[in-house]
């Protein structure tokens, strides 16, 4: 089983386009620059992509609509 779950990810953010384009975006700043995120006893993952889903979950990491309808 994956942690954090896709379901509880989709409850934080409503696309699976925008879930994995924020995810990859936030996993790339994490590589260039590994100071941006303090691992706490809590954290699972041990990749980047893992710790930026896991921000998503946490609600560390938001997405706000550039345009609203």
């Amino acid at each position: 089983m994956l942690n954090p779950s896709i379901d509880s990810l989709m409850t934080k953010i409503n696309s699976k386009y925008t879930l994995v384009t924020v995810s990859a975006l936030r996993a790339r700043q994490l590589r260039e620059k590994p100071d941006l995120y303090e691992k706490t006893s809590k954290s699972k993952s041990v990749n980047f992509v893992g710790m930026a889903l896991e921000e998503i979950e946490a609600e560390k990491l938001t997405v706000q609509p550039k345009y609203e309808d």
